[in-house]
């Protein structure tokens, strides 16, 4: 499979986004749980983030792969939507985590946001929805 034409603009916002605003891990989170309060007593028993950094990690590897070759992540963000079902994790909020994900990689990135940035994520985010709610 051949790399998206929105690979250039994601993984430049990402680089940015790691420059400028470190570990997003707790920005993130705290807005998913200011957004969604009754996803965080899903995370109850997280009591030092572990959990919730690794699976940021995870979302950004998968991000990386699906704008790229993707040799797993369109499989595995499928799947994943599947496990958290049996969290009770609607699928919409399995979507969402993506939006917020945006949303703080453009805080981190500041002015160097740019619009082909905001489009791509735009697409990358339709894209990925279409994997999240059709069951695997």
């Amino acid at each position: 499979m051949t790399v998206t034409a929105d690979a250039s603009p994601i993984l430049a916002s990402l680089e940015l986004a790691g420059e400028r605003g470190g570990d997003l891990t707790a920005a993130v989170y705290a807005n998913m749980f200011a957004a969604r309060p009754e996803l965080e007593p899903l995370f109850v028993m997280d009591t030092d983030g572990a959990v919730r950094g690794e699976m940021l990690a995870r979302a950004f590897e998968a991000i990386v792969d699906f704008v790229g070759k993707r040799s797993y992540a369109d499989h595995l963000i499928g799947a994943e939507a599947t496990n958290h079902d049996g969290y009770n994790v609607p699928r919409e909020a399995f979507s969402a985590f993506f939006g917020f994900i945006r949303d703080e990689v453009q805080n981190a990135c500041g002015d160097g946001w740019t619009d082909e940035m905001d489009q791509a994520w735009r697409r990358l985010l339709a894209d990925l929805e279409r994997y999240i709610a059709a069951p695997a």
